[in-house]
């Protein structure tokens, strides 16, 4: 038995309101929403070493005050250094949770399970919704869903990354499947999830479908599409868009290196491989990676394999060198795939695919909005130059 219902056992035992119990249970739910929601912006934990760096950082909190029928809750409202998150939670200058539907919603749309859902309605209102009942309501996101994947896209995209991640969805049991996700960044800069499905495991004939749907939603020139090593993929995206170049992701080739090598080697030769892929420009790239095989193709042939059939190493230096560090790894797309596993984990599995669609739609469309002011790292400067690589 939990400490909730320790207390409220104990409190019904004695013959006394459970109201004091119920505000507290209700007040503590709705500053981890407000945190949760303030991780989700800044996309990393709190005290997680990458917000050092990431220009951004907490800053304190604010309270309102929240009335219930159990009596007046303290919410704290978190703050960002910069001043940019707007929570989402409660509505600006809502004193009071009077809309039900709403809510529920909101909660369902923040990875809470519709059995926890449930649960908590009938704490807070005294009255049994079912977990049937609370999908119902959801099922609201079901058009932003349908929307979502209908929407008409922009016609041309700098960089198309390709990915998937693997999330536990019930059909007859509960296993692991594949979400495949696209995510462009425009000529000018904007990130945005252009599509998502989801299928039983990673195969490049897939992406095919998807690249050929967001052909038909508008898009007619890619840049650059960045993937890591699944076979076939480079030549899915070339025959998807003949005029794009591809560029494989530098960090799966050096995770797939450092299986190939000892131990004791390991360091050493990945070390050395940076050189290849942080060198100035691509002849000095290439010098490096000549002396590189030279030193390793008598211990570790299969290394030496590995990058001399590889033929999208140096794709990156054709683009401006203020936007090399986004487009030589998948990193752009590895973010939000962590980030989505993070949300899922409540979950631990959906019962069936619409669900699952459901609750990553929600996930991208609040990405989406979040980016859509935002200009990624280094793109502002060179939007000039992207074009005129579109141009010829």
């Amino acid at each position: 038995m939990n400490d909730f219902n320790t207390k409220l056992m104990t409190t019904l035992f004695k013959g006394e309101s459970v109201d004091e119990i119920m505000r507290q249970e209700l007040e503590i739910a709705f500053n981890e929403l407000l945190r949760g929601e303030l991780t989700v912006f800044l996309d990393y934990e709190k005290h997680d070493p990458i917000g050092y760096n990431s220009g951004n950082s907490r800053n304190g909190a604010y309270t309102r005050k929240l009335k219930t029928r159990f009596g007046e809750i303290t919410v704290e409202i978190p703050r960002d250094r910069n001043g940019e998150f707007k929570q989402q939670s409660i509505p600006s200058y809502q004193r009071s949770t009077d809309d039900l539907e709403a809510m529920v919603i909101q909660m369902y749309r923040k990875g809470i399970t519709t059995s926890e859902i449930s649960d908590l309605i009938e704490r807070m209102y005294g009255a049994h919704y079912t977990p049937a009942t609370i999908s119902n309501m959801t099922k609201i996101v079901q058009e932003q869903v349908h929307r979502f994947h209908q929407r008409p896209l922009s016609p041309r995209y700098a960089v198309i990354y390709c990915d998937a991640t693997y999330l536990a969805v019930r059909r007859d049991c509960v296993a692991k499947e594949a979400m495949h996700i696209l995510l462009g960044i425009t000529p000018e800069g904007n990130k945005e999830v252009l599509d998502y499905r989801l299928y039983p495991s990673e195969s490049s004939e897939n992406y095919r479908e998807m690249l050929q749907d967001i052909r038909n939603r508008g898009v007619e020139d890619v840049l650059l599409f960045v993937s890591d090593g699944l076979a076939g993929l480079r030549e899915v995206c070339i025959s998807s868009f003949p005029s794009a170049h591809h560029q494989s992701c530098w960090v799966h080739i050096s995770r797939s290196i450092g299986r190939l090598v000892r131990p004791k080697d390991k360091a050493e030769i990945l070390s050395e491989l940076k050189k290849i892929y942080r060198a100035d420009h691509q002849q000095a790239a290439m010098t490096e990676m000549d002396s590189f095989i030279l030193r390793i193709q008598q211990r570790y042939p299969k290394v030496a394999k590995l990058l001399e059939s590889n033929q999208s190493l140096y794709t990156f230096y054709q683009f401006p060198q203020e936007i090399r560090c986004s487009i030589y790894t998948t990193n752009g797309i590895e973010g939000l795939n962590k980030q989505l596993k993070r949300d899922t984990k409540r979950k631990e599995q959906f019962p069936n695919e619409d669900a699952l669609d459901r609750f990553v739609c929600v996930k991208f469309l609040e990405f989406n909005y979040k980016f859509t002011t935002r200009v990624h790292k280094g793109f502002g400067s060179v939007c000039s130059k992207i074009d005129d690589m579109f141009i010829s």
